[in-house]
């Protein structure tokens, strides 16, 4: 059984489509015995009906944050289209260039261009190897900022690295529009 997720009139973010559209109409699909909906779908005038996991509300968007715990960022090794004449057992890379994916799917993430990576590639296999593991070096940075929180009798280079680890997480999950849009509503 279902249950209407939004309401006609909503301000959502369509997740598949990458835009702002307002529910135009809630429609469920009734089946017959049944006292509530078996699903319900929306119409929100972008050519189809759409299912409540592929739209998020206005509030719910603001509220979202990236939960690194879940997220798993990887290095995919891409083949290189014009360069490609089979695998070296010596270099391992050649033929081919990183990309780190952010997404469940393999894509999404970061790329660079060729003329990029054949400049220096030992810099570019550097930056994916740092953006690969930046949620583990957030996880770190999030518990050395817990643990200087709990203890308040650190070591002073301790104190001094948690509060260096609280500043970066504040800056990383700093959001401008957030603050932006709650400082006018203020006033």
């Amino acid at each position: 059984m279902a249950k209407a997720l939004f309401h006609k009139g909503q301000r959502v973010f369509v997740k598949s489509v990458g835009t702002w559209a307002d529910v135009e109409q809630v429609l469920p699909q009734w089946v017959k015995g049944c006292e509530e909906p078996l699903k319900v779908f929306y119409d929100v005038g972008l050519g189809r009906e759409f299912a409540g996991h592929e739209l998020v509300g206005e509030d719910q968007r603001r509220a979202r944050r990236f939960d690194d715990d879940i997220e798993s960022w990887r290095i995919l090794r891409l083949r290189c289209q014009w360069e490609f004449d089979g695998v070296d057992d010596k270099n391992k890379r050649k033929g081919t260039f990183p990309v780190v994916v952010t997404d469940t799917l393999d894509w999404g993430g970061w790329r660079v261009p060729k003329a990029e990576y054949d400049r220096d590639p030992d810099r570019i296999e550097y930056q994916a190897r740092i953006l690969a593991n930046g949620l583990r070096l957030m996880r770190v940075a999030r518990e050395l900022a817990l643990f200087g929180e709990e203890h308040t009798n650190l070591p002073p280079v301790l104190a001094e690295l948690a509060a260096r680890a609280d500043d970066i997480l504040r800056e990383v999950h700093y959001d401008p529009t957030i603050t932006t849009m709650e400082s006018i509503a203020a006033e």
